[in-house]
């Protein structure tokens, strides 16, 4: 789809003009081709076409509301809009002709819509007082005209995918409408598939991802018709690229990818599809023998919920019998679930309005005292004020030994947990007495703005208004920030080697280990496992400098800092740099130099959803202590088995073979 637009600059004259000498002089029409429609009352653009284009009476035809005006709802902005067609001549007309609007003779290109209203509750509509123009042209049909296909699948930019998947199918087209169908499907689908995947979306169960993934089961589906029955469209793909990328060149590039993606994605789906087919034959058998026409949506719920099979797949698939499918039980069944849902939500309720009380308490200290300022970026030691405790939910005056309770300072160099971040830990001593310690178990950020402290007494007594020294403990810290710092690096490393598609979508780091999730098609092979390893591990050799800055968002997006997806973000941020290797948005600790990470060692790969993978991984002395243990079984197994470390395969093998004969 083509268009152009203004928002209160030029209007009708101009639109009508501008759109008229893209015709007949860029593109080339035949003037005495070309009709136009208007709504009905729509004098002004009647006398444009008319006095000013020149357009003859015959050939401008006044339709009703529901043809030639515009509206986005009952209420709100709308417009009468003007088409521009092309006669295609007689060979194309419909029987019994109907003229323009009805005859498929007269193929509608453009459409031009004239915001100029306001339609009101009562109806009535007022005048806009910035008139806009909103149009809507079509590339395939301009594309057809011009190459005088007899439809948009047989121009160059479907037909040769047509052709291919048909020759591969052994089929001709044109000669069955229910397989023709299937060939325009997967030609349309497989186009928008190779483009969404080369934006870096994957197949998944919301948003964008899930639009993928109904597209490309639906291609895969209608591949059954035309007797593909294994994965193909995979092999389509690259006709598709080969066919755009001198326009799109990142297509080429993405090639690989994008048909992992696909081929991924239609193995998932061909086992869910052959449980569900066989199950909606059934069910279909069922309903012809009781002389029923439609579903319960007790049955397709059960599709829906136990077997992930898609309700628009279901229905498509009885739509092509003739059957249907009893919705509003299908709606029934899923506010049931909700309802079950949501009795296991009440039962935390009694928590949850606890934490209400708690949010109001953080907030009267927030108002009460200000926010926290954290210096823990250059400090991790530091004097400061008690301006807050709290004990059972309640603020307290002090506190003594044997007491557990929050504690809130006025600076703190205890960071919060956040971004994946597990919070500090440490220790509050007096500076005026030596008769208190305090340990400090945990940090969090119960609200924006606020810092607490979970805390208890070891010894002594601490009040509201005391000074105290707060200290983080530096080697717990040193090693979240090991673990942060090579999150990043592990982050970039995931990106280079499998492709820019891959995705932070979460993270955790604490001082054992980190956790980091993205999104995928497939599991990691050992070979892809190795290189992310040794990749990172050469960048920790390389000594690069880790160095941090504020930034407005705007520009750290345009400095090409990676954002993560969905998260808010304030006006000033914090961008972590890595040398020229990695650049991030980032909130947390990190070291100086990527050599204090020391060592990575990669523990597990999973899959933890659909497209979603995870890596954990440990660094420094935990890595090492990690192969330590790792050596020190190899060293007893062979022992045991009375070899080298390096024969213990041929031993192992030798014992099986031993134990089968």
């Amino acid at each position: 789809m083509l268009g152009n637009f203004s928002f209160g600059d030029y209007f009708k004259e101009d639109a009508i003009k501008w759109a008229w000498e893209f015709f007949t002089e860029v593109i080339g029409f035949s003037e005495e081709k070309l009709w136009v429609s208007i709504f009905k009352d729509d004098d002004e653009s009647y006398d444009i076409w008319h006095n000013l284009i020149g357009l003859p009476e015959k050939r401008i035809v006044r339709l009703g509301e529901e043809d030639n005006f515009w509206k986005v709802g009952p209420t709100g902005p709308c417009g009468p809009c003007s088409e521009i067609y092309i006669d295609l001549g007689e060979k194309k007309a419909s029987k019994g002709g109907g003229g323009v609007g009805v005859d498929e003779r007269y193929l509608e290109l453009w459409n031009l819509v004239f915001m100029q209203y306001n339609r009101e509750e009562d109806g009535s509509l007022i005048p806009l007082p910035k008139q806009n123009i909103d149009t809507g042209l079509g590339l395939e049909r301009i594309a057809s005209v011009l190459q005088k296909a007899d439809t948009d699948f047989e121009t160059d930019l479907f037909f040769p995918i047509i052709k291919f998947v048909a020759q591969n199918a052994g089929i001709k087209y044109k000669k069955d409408k229910k397989k023709d169908l299937a060939l325009k499907v997967i030609a349309d689908h497989i186009r928008a598939l190779v483009f969404m995947i080369s934006d870096g979306i994957i197949p998944s169960n919301e948003g964008r991802g899930y639009v993928l993934r109904m597209l490309l089961r639906r291609a895969f589906r209608y591949g059954k018709v035309i007797n593909y029955n294994q994965p193909f469209l995979y092999e389509v793909a690259p006709v598709v690229i080969n066919l755009m990328k001198e326009v799109y060149p990142e297509i080429y590039k993405e090639e690989n990818r994008i048909c992992q993606v696909i081929l991924a994605e239609e193995k998932r789906f061909q086992e869910t599809l052959n449980i569900g087919i066989q199950i909606l034959d059934n069910l279909k058998e069922e309903l012809k023998q009781k002389n029923k026409d439609k579903l319960s949506g007790r049955d397709a719920f059960k599709l829906y919920d136990t077997y992930g099979f898609p309700l628009e797949l279901t229905r498509d698939i009885l739509e092509e019998d003739g059957f249907g499918i009893e919705e509003d039980d299908f709606k029934n069944e899923m506010k049931i679930q909700r309802e079950r849902s949501r009795e296991s939500w009440v039962k935390t309720k009694a928590s949850a309005e606890d934490d209400k009380i708690n949010q109001k308490l953080y907030q009267d200290i927030l108002k009460e005292q200000g926010e926290t300022e954290f210096i823990g970026y250059d400090f991790v030691e530091a004097k400061s004020k008690v301006i807050a405790i709290t004990k059972d939910d309640k603020l307290v005056d002090k506190a003594t030994a044997g007491d557990k309770f929050k504690i809130y300072l006025e600076k703190t160099p205890f960071y919060a947990e956040k971004g994946g971040q597990i919070g500090d830990k440490g220790v509050i001593t007096s500076t005026s007495k030596n008769s208190l310690l305090v340990e400090i178990l945990d940090t969090q950020a119960p609200i924006e703005g606020l810092i607490a402290h979970f805390a208890e007494i070891n010894k002594g007594e601490i009040k509201v208004g005391e000074e105290v020294l707060a200290r983080v403990d530096l080697l717990r810290r040193k090693a979240i920030a090991r673990n942060h710092t090579a999150t990043h690096l592990l982050h970039r490393v995931l990106r280079d080697v499998l492709g820019d598609h891959v995705k932070q979508s979460g993270s955790a780091v604490n001082n054992n280990h980190l956790r980091f999730d993205f999104n995928h098609f497939a599991p990691l092979t050992n070979d892809e496992l190795e290189k992310i390893e040794n990749l990172v591990n050469e960048k920790i050799l390389d000594e690069i400098k880790v160095e941090t800055k504020i930034s407005t968002f705007d520009k750290a997006k345009e400095m090409g800092a990676i954002a993560l997806f969905g998260e808010k973000y304030d006006e000033q941020v914090r961008v972590v740099k890595i040398g020229e290797f990695s650049l991030e948005l980032c909130g947390g600790t990190h070291l100086n130099s990527t050599s204090k990470i020391g060592l990575f060692k990669i523990l597990n790969e999973e899959g933890i959803g659909s497209g979603l993978r995870r890596i954990e991984a440990v660094t420094g002395d935990r890595a090492l202590k990690y192969i330590k243990e790792k050596e020190n079984i190899i060293k007893e197994v062979s022992d045991k088995l009375q070899t080298t470390p390096s024969g213990i395969p041929l031993k192992i093998d030798q014992l099986i073979d031993d134990a089968n004969s």
